[in-house]
């Protein structure tokens, strides 16, 4: 399915500013509002159904040339357009 870049951020932030960003995104995805996302003149509104999927990946990528390994944790909300609900996972996460 061809992939469609709706809103796309990237910027060095200390962790305390990245934290703040995901308590923010935790609060509007627990009163259930949408998430306004904005940059400069780029913005999109989105409305997350009751049960998204959330996919976490740990990620290392090496370096061709020798250099450093790259590392990356990545969180994803994923449903399908019109989903009000989504389907359930199988077992559990925890995050210490």
């Amino acid at each position: 399915m061809p992939e469609e870049v709706l809103f796309t951020f990237e910027q060095s932030l200390t962790r305390a500013e990245i934290a703040d960003y995901l308590r923010t995104v935790a609060d509007r995805l627990e009163s259930g509002d949408e998430l306004v996302l904005e940059s400069g003149s780029d913005s999109v509104t989105m409305q997350p159904p009751g049960r998204p999927t959330f996919e976490v990946k740990a990620e290392r990528e090496t370096s061709r040339s020798g250099g450093p390994a790259e590392f990356s944790v990545e969180l994803e909300l994923e449903w399908e357009e019109g989903d009000d609900e989504n389907g359930t996972g199988d077992g559990s996460l925890t995050i210490s």
